[in-house]
């Protein structure tokens, strides 16, 4: 890829699950050992059908990938509906035969920092970091306020985040933290996709891609990588400029 600025696939919204399933499993074909960090939301939902489905065919396996989990909440108990963890399996490992190696990230302990530092370390040397597109601009829980070089690490959440676990996902209490791979490891690795699909996602890309980098946008800093590709749908990129809302959502 040219250093002249993200890579910008724009795609019917009838292909683009099995376009980016395309190209994730040429990656996965080219390099079995894989390590790539995957998010939960609801924009990878049809990629991961298409990848499950894929996979009823047996090509290619996923047996000596890693994937690594983006983000997940604090303070929810195991086999909470909203855990990153039960919707990533539900959604996609649980499907793959055989699966890869999955590293969640562990906030069943006692002590959410030392979650934290250990995911870090779990987070280097990634050859892929996948993410969606928040509606504040945040990539994982790297929320509004976040910086380009910082770690995996516990974090406050939005109040839109946060009430994001419990209208749309389910969570049996509403958390107000979480642990997220931070930018400085995402910018790290080899390569990084960033899904974004949607009308209402328009205004946010724009300002993820052709404004000012800024920690109001922390998705703005991903154009640092020289190895960015917005994968995108034709209304996410054609939809109405809008005056951005003064509290906006935040499921990615």
């Amino acid at each position: 890829m040219s250093s002249g600025g993200p890579r910008l696939r724009v795609l019917p919204a009838s292909a683009w699950a099995a376009t980016v399933a395309d190209e994730l499993l040429d990656r996965l074909a080219a390099e079995p050992r894989l390590r790539v960090c995957l998010p939960t939301g609801d924009t990878p939902v049809p990629l991961y059908a298409e990848l499950a489905a894929r996979d009823a065919a047996r090509s290619p396996s996923w047996a000596q990938a890693t994937v690594v989990l983006l983000d997940e909440w604090a303070g929810l108990p195991p086999g909470d509906p909203a855990r990153c963890d039960v919707r990533l399996r539900r959604q996609l490992l649980d499907q793959l035969a055989p699966p890869p190696r999955f590293v969640p990230i562990d906030v069943d302990g006692s002590d959410d920092e030392a979650a934290a530092r250990a995911h870090d370390a779990a987070a280097r040397g990634l050859d892929l970091v996948v993410l969606g597109l928040g509606m504040n601009g945040h990539v994982g829980f790297n929320e509004p306020g976040s910086r380009p070089d910082d770690p995996t690490r516990l974090v406050r959440l939005a109040v839109s985040s946060r009430e994001a676990a419990t209208a749309r996902y389910g969570a049996a209490l509403t958390p107000t933290a979480g642990i997220t791979v931070g930018l400085g490891r995402i910018l790290e690795a080899t390569e990084v996709w960033l899904l974004v699909t949607g009308e209402r996602k328009a205004d946010v890309l724009r300002r993820a891609l052709r404004e000012p980098e800024g920690v109001d946008c922390p998705a703005s800093y991903l154009r640092r990588h020289p190895r960015l590709t917005v994968f995108a749908d034709e209304a996410a990129v054609a939809g109405p400029r809008r005056r951005r809302p003064r509290a906006p959502g935040s499921a990615a």
